[in-house]
């Protein structure tokens, strides 16, 4: 895939990991966007616990490590330009997915923490009928009191948000916003919050993520989602 940088886009040239089926013969793609002080190898791996066999992996990097260097939860302006540069590289990988010839309703999008924020966020501010968005231990991005409010719709879009209760990192209300946020916008959400769990990720979690993208990317699904978006309408 292409690769660009530039003093305003710091992710722009960063290594992107592959995995799964190659391009050329996948029935869908996951974008997978690891956490802070990650990368891409190792959310590769976290990927192909719960990625259908047909499917590829799209793995970038971030510079540094790190997809914006404060917390989720600060002022915008304090991430930039590292933010609004994440949001930008996902956004080309999408692009460049569907200029290979894998539409929109068959792209994934999955991160843990600082990764899951940023599908997230993706998902939100281009709100459409994704395959499926998972975030493991992340919320929409903002201070709080932030008003999540967009445009568009994400019609029936499949979305798994799992955390702790007590994430020293990730506000158990901040996920149940980002849920809501999500449902408004017409996305089908399972949240789970798991008492006393902490920063990581559980079983169920990577179960319920694998049942969700075997269905996601089951035959026969492609042109049903296809239909709800040429319908405008949602499951």
């Amino acid at each position: 895939m292409a690769q660009a940088s530039g003093d305003r886009h710091p992710h722009g040239g960063g290594h992107i990991a592959t995995a799964g089926a190659p391009l050329e013969s996948a029935t869908g793609a996951i974008i997978a966007l690891h956490g802070r002080g990650g990368g891409a190898d190792d959310i590769i791996a976290l990927a192909k616990q719960v990625a259908p066999s047909a499917v590829a992996i799209v793995a970038p990097q971030a510079s540094g490590n790190i997809w914006y260097p404060f917390r989720f939860l600060e002022p915008m302006e304090r991430n930039e330009p590292y933010l609004s540069s994440a949001l930008r590289r996902v956004g080309e990988l999408i692009a460049e997915l569907q200029e290979q010839g894998i539409p929109v309703e068959r792209i994934a999008l999955l991160g843990f923490s600082q990764g899951a924020c940023l599908a997230l966020e993706t998902a939100a501010r281009n709100a459409r009928r994704y395959a499926a968005v998972i975030g493991f231990s992340g919320g929409l991005i903002g201070p709080p009191g932030t008003r999540f409010d967009y445009d568009g719709g994400l019609h029936g879009a499949p979305v798994f948000l799992g955390c702790s209760d007590v994430d020293p990192h990730i506000p158990k209300e901040r996920v149940e916003e980002s849920a809501a946020a999500l449902r408004r916008l017409g996305a089908a959400v399972d949240v789970r919050i798991y008492p006393g769990m902490g920063h990581t990720i559980n079983r169920d979690e990577l179960d319920a993520a694998r049942a969700m993208l075997a269905k996601a990317f089951a035959p026969g699904e492609r042109d049903s989602s296809q239909a709800r978006n040429d319908s405008g309408g949602s499951e």
